[in-house]
């Protein structure tokens, strides 16, 4: 094209060929090339994650609520690995740990974030169970305040049925009715215990032995040397209190005066020492005499962390049970948490069983019956379970694997108990 001797052709060439750039495309531009660097190391991404050093190219920074969206989501997604970990968590002993072992991982939940939900539901629906078990204690004391209410009319109709046999000069009947009068006497002390709403120690002594007096009653034998010697001293117990003398629940201390001290310690971290038990025996006393609640629920919320700490604890006795395995230790730790695991959902779930039981025993007694075989069941399940799944993790025979499942257990009995101590000791500094 000619126009005025110039020629432009050239031009319009040039900008047909030329793209023109928007300033919005060339931001989205700039961002998408962005997007494509790591940013931790520069490198140039080609996939996810940098191939020079690893980082996930998505930005973990997100809204709040949509992380814990995807968090419940994976967690209680039917389609998701927890669904298909608890199957085999529950039924089949050491198979998780067997398939986390080999490698095959993917398709289940890892132990230690399995462990993490589980013992976090559980804990807290502990909480929740105990605190309406220590609210069911009222209803166990209007069942005993029955049945002694009961026990004492029938010992008034006894007492008036020998008085009238006297009085028709029948044989003398003095000592059968000076028995009855002193049961009736002792029934109606129980009676008025269990009416006391401000001493919570007498209730609860009293209750106790009035479930030694009825075994009795309803056996129509003498109690067993141990509970004997059990009734006897609940009996010198109640009379304290009944006196109103002082009656703790809890004697800390190791010496014949009740005192707390070691000889490995100066007179001074002794004295300071013994000082400590007689405000945890003074707490332990006001707790009982008041309301258990707040103490019980201090106790069960120490547990998570102190069996977290028991968790490598046990690991490590397997490591030494099984020295000569040539296994990592992160295999045992691998057992131990599947295996805790594996407990503490099953004790959810006989927690639930109990608590639906409650709703159904007068409404639907069948069903209650069904549950009560498939409670059973589960406990027993548990003992054979952790012993299958010893046997199938470590590979060795009936007999090995017996023995170094009944020390095992001895072991970690111990140290439950231990943790139980330090649980109980805990929540009493913290009240």
């Amino acid at each position: 094209m000619n126009l005025s001797g110039v020629d432009y052709s050239g031009v319009f060439i040039l900008m047909a060929n030329t793209e023109i750039q928007d300033p919005q495309l060339s931001t989205a531009s700039a961002v998408a090339e962005e997007k494509s660097i790591c940013s931790n190391c520069k490198a140039q991404l080609n996939g996810p994650y940098c191939a020079q050093c690893g980082q996930d190219s998505e930005s973990t920074i997100k809204y709040f609520w949509l992380v814990m969206l995807h968090l419940l989501d994976d967690i209680f997604s039917f389609d998701s690995r927890a669904s298909r970990t608890i199957w085999p968590l529950l039924t089949r002993p050491g198979f998780l740990t067997n398939e986390y072992i080999l490698g095959r991982r993917v398709r289940y939940v890892p132990p230690l974030r399995l462990y993490l939900f589980i013992s976090i539901i559980f804990f807290i629906t502990l909480k929740f169970f105990a605190v309406s078990e220590n609210g069911n204690l009222i209803n166990n004391d209007e069942s005993a305040l029955s049945q002694v209410t009961t026990h004492i009319s029938e010992l008034e109709q006894q007492r008036d049925l020998l008085l009238n046999d006297e009085v028709q000069d029948e044989p003398p009947q003095s000592e059968a009715i000076q028995q009855v009068l002193q049961e009736l006497e002792k029934f109606t002390g129980y009676q008025t215990d269990l009416g006391n709403e401000s001493n919570k120690i007498r209730k609860a002594i009293a209750g106790e032995l009035i479930d030694l007096e009825f075994r009795q009653i309803n056996s129509a034998k003498p109690l067993k040397a141990s509970h004997q010697e059990q009734y006897n001293n609940l009996t010198r117990q109640l009379a304290k209190v009944r006196n109103g003398k002082q009656v703790s629940l809890l004697n800390i201390g190791n010496n014949g005066d009740g005192t707390l001290s070691f000889p490995f310690l100066s007179e001074e971290k002794n004295t300071i020492l013994n000082d400590f038990a007689s405000q945890l025996e003074k707490k332990a006393s006001k707790a009982f005499q008041s309301d258990t609640g707040p103490l019980l629920e201090q106790v069960i919320s120490k547990l998570p962390q102190l069996m977290f700490v028991l968790l490598p604890l046990f690991a490590a006795l397997l490591k030494i049970m099984y020295l000569f395995s040539r296994r990592f230790y992160m295999e045992h730790l691998t057992v131990a948490l599947h295996s805790h695991s594996f407990v503490f959902f099953t004790i959810l779930l006989l927690e639930i069983i109990d608590m639906v039981q409650d709703q159904l025993v007068t409404t639907l007694p069948w069903l209650d019956t069904s549950l009560n075989v498939v409670a059973i069941g589960l406990l027993a399940w548990i003992p054979v379970y952790l012993f299958i799944m010893q046997k199938r993790i470590y590979k060795q025979g009936y007999v090995l694997t017996t023995v170094k499942y009944a020390i095992v257990g001895m072991a970690y009995t111990g140290l439950i108990s231990i943790t139980a101590m330090v649980a109980f000791v805990w929540g009493l500094t913290d009240l």
